[in-house]
């Protein structure tokens, strides 16, 4: 073997054994050895080279990229997470001889879902688009889909209640980002259109499981909000908002102007 693939192999062994260790930090000191000792290999994208060791170098790079999206993950980082994964798509685009990677269907999912959380729903449609029809039925990119499908359509139930069944333990980082994301926006909604609301209709609202869980919410996310005699009161909060005058004698003159523009015209 290579001198330089076995020195990469067991560098890339120790990093996998902080990672079961969830040493996170010493993970990271590792990744970017590796990283930089991948740039040596010219088998890999961009360039491609059919080097005697190819196929070997591109398996154990992909790999390396595959526990850097994971990396990402587990720290919570989500430019790492797209840097990473971007250095991993040409091994599943482009294999030049690479057998299919286990991992390649929930990392492709775990990038929907990434951008679903994100708000790039342009961005989830394209590469959505890129994935072959066979892709679709796959657990972990069905989980994607029929996500965005309930946020569209507003079944925020079915968004929350997704997080018991994610298809891969790596989801559940940006579930948890989605069901904030969905509470809030309940949140604003529920604040405009109501003066005070019992704490069981807000909770049911704000789909939580106990009022002790609403009322952490409450204080950690809406501490504008009043809770009394088992009521919860959004007046507090509309009065910190102020309102906007309209100027409705301007638009009015403005109106009256145009209107004796249009009999001139005419």
């Amino acid at each position: 073997m290579d001198p330089k693939i076995t020195e990469l192999s067991q560098l890339f062994e120790r990093f996998k054994a902080a990672f079961v260790r969830k040493d996170f930090d010493t993970c990271a000191k590792f990744l970017s050895q590796l990283k930089v000792a991948l740039t040596e290999f010219k088998s890999l994208p961009p360039l491609f080279e059919e080097t005697p060791n190819a196929i070997q170098e591109r398996t154990l790079a992909r790999d390396i990229y595959e526990h850097a999206v994971f990396l990402s993950v587990k720290i919570e980082d989500q430019e790492a997470l797209e840097r990473d994964f971007f250095q991993l798509k040409p091994y599943y685009t482009d294999t030049h001889g690479l057998q299919p990677s286990t991992q390649e269907q929930p990392i492709l999912g775990l990038n929907l879902l990434r951008l679903l959380v994100q708000n790039r729903i342009a961005e989830f449609h394209t590469e959505l688009e890129l994935l072959p029809s066979s892709a679709l039925e796959n657990p972990c990119i069905k989980h994607a889909i029929e996500l965005e499908q309930s946020f569209m359509e507003g079944a925020y139930n079915r968004v929350l209640s997704a997080r018991q069944t994610v298809p891969h333990e790596t989801y559940v980082y940006f579930m948890d980002l989605l069901a904030k994301t969905v509470r809030d926006e309940i949140a604003g909604c529920s604040e405009k259109a109501y003066d005070s609301l019992s704490i069981n209709d807000a909770r049911q609202m704000l789909l939580f499981s106990s009022d002790q869980d609403l009322v952490k919410y409450i204080e950690e996310e809406h501490p504008e909000w009043e809770i009394r005699n088992d009521f919860v009161f959004f007046q507090r909060a509309k009065e910190s908002t102020p309102c906007k005058e309209i100027p409705s004698l301007q638009l009015i003159n403005q109106t009256l102007s145009y209107a004796r523009e249009l009999e001139r015209i005419v």
